[in-house]
């Protein structure tokens, strides 16, 4: 028993050998559009992820009253962008003859930044397992039918996520944008009371977010456009060009 467990082991250690020994480093794939396009999904991929996830920002307003200077209240917010978990600190506790409670922020956003932000994570280790598929085995793959059909779903299948994801972000993006600007100020129950005033003050600059949603889209346009030179490598494609050769073939008449 335990000599043909051992045997086991050697024949598929002895097949992983055959599979790494086919490395051919060739960088010319990344010179043809399959690669070169490849190069280009992962580095958006990257403008991706770090623009959103890396984002913090700070939003705040003004308090005024009779006989008190302006006090502050100010909330700092961050990816993944639970909005409701974030409070709004005053820099007293009590101003105004009024004692401050720390509100929150209204919504929570985590779900679409967190899908959107996991997704381009998962994207960039695709592209860099498939550049390192492309330039050491390239041979292989266009040898085998089930690899070029195995690339052309996950394709596909990126094209479409990469649109559910970004417009998912975006969406959020929108709502985040109006709860933290100058609708903050509706939110505070304080800000309705008799004789106090709240004035918008500042919020920080969201065009690194706008940036990962430009990119979000970019990348489906990518993954989108890579489809078709992904389905060349693909046996479909040489059966696609045999059936049409195969139509177009007129017989020859025969002689009298």
């Amino acid at each position: 028993m335990a000599s043909d467990m051992s045997y086991r082991v050697r024949q598929r250690i002895s097949r992983l050998g055959q599979r790494m020994s086919g490395l051919q480093i060739n960088f010319n794939p990344l010179k043809e559009p399959l690669g070169f396009i490849k190069i280009l999904q992962w580095v958006a991929s990257i403008f991706s992820f770090a623009t959103c996830g890396g984002f913090k920002g700070k939003t705040s307003f003004l308090v005024s009253c009779q006989g008190s200077k302006n006090e502050t209240v100010a909330a700092a917010f961050a990816y993944p962008f639970r909005l409701n978990q974030v409070s709004l600190h005053a820099t007293h506790d009590s101003f105004c003859n009024k004692t401050w409670n720390d509100y929150v922020l209204i919504g929570d956003f985590s779900s679409s930044a967190q899908f959107y932000v996991t997704f381009a994570v998962l994207v960039f280790l695709y592209c860099i397992g498939a550049l390192v598929l492309y330039i050491g085995y390239m041979n292989r793959y266009r040898d085998s039918r089930k690899i070029p059909l195995i690339d052309f779903l996950i394709t596909l299948i990126a094209t479409f996520l990469w649109l559910v994801s970004t417009s998912a972000w975006a969406k959020a993006l929108t709502d985040i944008k109006m709860i933290t600007g100058e609708n903050l100020i509706g939110q505070i129950d304080l800000c309705s009371e008799k004789g106090i005033h709240c004035y918008f003050d500042s919020v920080t600059s969201m065009g690194s977010l706008n940036v990962s949603v430009i990119f979000g889209f970019l990348n489906m346009i990518l993954w989108g456009g890579n489809a078709w030179f992904v389905y060349k490598e693909t046996s479909l494609h040489g059966q696609s060009n045999v059936s049409t050769h195969g139509a177009g073939t007129v017989a020859s008449p025969s002689g009298m």
